[in-house]
Formats: structure tokens, sequence, C-alpha cells
């Protein structure tokens, strides 16, 4: 972006591992459809990635993007690393291959706008959809979400969806714990709803990659989404009084 650009009010996190097939349709989905001023970070864990050269080649073409390394290890580290190099009110994460949900991504700012901390791609309500999930994920998916919304009472359709808006209270205030995968936004999501600040959705839709290789361990992540469904049951089944949710310290802004 150059000096005379908006400030961006929308950090776009987009975590890759050899995603150069499909980098491209993704962010020239998003200037077609985003009105939003943002930039994309995308987060990478080797030089030696095929993404980066597509990426380096829509940068010389004028998208707002800008290559992070990854300081940790894994999707983890790739989308913590994201987090911390976002600076915007309002940061997203989004799927490399996903070249669809473009459209949707200034309804979700607008729900920020209103005052809502986290906002939720739902591929389970109206105008949502979910084609092509291999049959134990779609089971494991639907059932959590079925129990986190009518049991746990959490207050989206759609809890284990990566595509989510946080905003930067939430990214500052709430610590993750999680050690693996996408758990971090389970945890980020029931922490909130713990803390009763407010949470928004809107539909999206969720098809299975064409191309590349995704990086869901249905299994390994398994007991760290647990201990994070476990959570939310325990807000609305056991949890009285004021929030116990541990926060970061609120740092005072640098004297000038």
């Amino acid at each position: 972006m150059t000096a005379a650009s908006p400030a961006p009010e929308l950090d776009i996190v987009i975590p890759v591992y050899n995603e150069g097939d499909n980098i491209r349709p993704v962010l020239d989905s998003f200037r077609a459809h985003i009105r939003t001023p943002y930039r994309v970070l995308i987060c990478y864990d080797r030089e030696e990635d095929n993404t980066l050269p597509a990426v380096r080649a829509l940068a010389q073409e004028g998208h707002p993007v800008v290559l992070v390394k990854n300081r940790g290890k894994g999707a983890l580290g790739a989308v913590l690393t994201g987090f911390a190099h976002s600076a915007a009110p309002a940061v997203l994460m989004f799927p490399a291959d996903d070249d669809f949900n473009a459209p949707r991504v200034d309804e979700m700012v607008a729900l920020f706008r209103s005052g809502c901390e986290i906002v939720a791609a739902s591929r389970f309500i109206p105008c949502g959809c979910m084609q092509g999930c291999p049959w134990l994920k779609a089971a494991l998916v639907r059932c959590s979400a079925l129990a986190l919304h009518h049991v746990a009472r959490v207050p989206t359709h759609d809890p284990s969806n990566g595509l989510r808006l946080f905003s930067r209270r939430v990214l500052d205030r709430i610590p993750v714990e999680s050690r693996v995968g996408f758990a971090y936004s389970i945890e980020l999501l029931v922490k909130t709803h713990r803390l009763g600040w407010r949470i928004g959705e809107v539909p999206a839709g969720w098809f299975e990659r064409r191309a590349g290789q995704s990086r869901f361990q249905v299994l390994k992540w398994v007991p760290q989404y647990l201990q994070w469904f476990a959570y939310a049951f325990a807000t609305t089944f056991l949890f009285r009084g004021p929030a116990t949710v541990k926060l970061n310290p609120i740092t005072p802004p640098a004297s000038p």
C-alpha cells in the first residue's frame, strides 16, 4: 500500500503451505468484492513454499499483501504469528483456498462495527452450505455444531469454522492457551461467550479444496477441541457469577 492509501480497518491473515495454485484466485476475489480498506498477511513456514512467488507477483500488481515468516511451527504458529503482526481494529482469519466467501467480508465488518467482538461465518444457517466434505470430518463438525449451539448455547451455528473475524480487544485481552491446529478459534469463541461479549454470524459456503493439501488433522486435534467444548458446557451449566476468564492486562499507550 502507498502512503496515500487509507489505513486498513481490516487485516486478513492467511496461513499458507504450498498454496501457489490457490492464492491468486483468493486475492483477486478480495479485490473484486471487499470495499473495507484491508491488507493481507500471508504467513508461511519455509522459503521454498510455492505460494511465495505468486504472492510477490501479486504485490507487484498492487495487491495490499505482506509476507510474514512463521515464528512458530505449523498451522497454529502461523496463525499466532499473523495475529502478532496485525495492527488493524479487526482481524479476519481466511482459508488460503477460499475464493468464494469474499462477498461476505464487508458484512462481517459491518457486524464488527455494530459492536460484535467475534463474527463467525456459518455453513449451517440459511444461505450457507458445506459440500464435498469427507464423511468423518463432516460428521464431527455437524455433531459438535449442534451440541455447542443448541445445548451449550454458544451463539453461532458453526463454532468450528476457521473463517472468523476477531476484534482487537479479543486478540489483545484473551491469551491463547491452545497448542494444536485451529483449536484456538473455538477457544477464543467460548471465552468470549463466557465474558458476555457480543458474537455475530453471517452465512458462508464451504467446498472441498480443488488444489493443494488440507492441514486439518481431525484425530490429532480432537482432544484439544474437547477441552474447549467442555469449557463451553461449563459456562452454561456450571458457571455462575462474574466471568472468570483470564485476561491480559491493558497496556497503557506509550508516552509521546
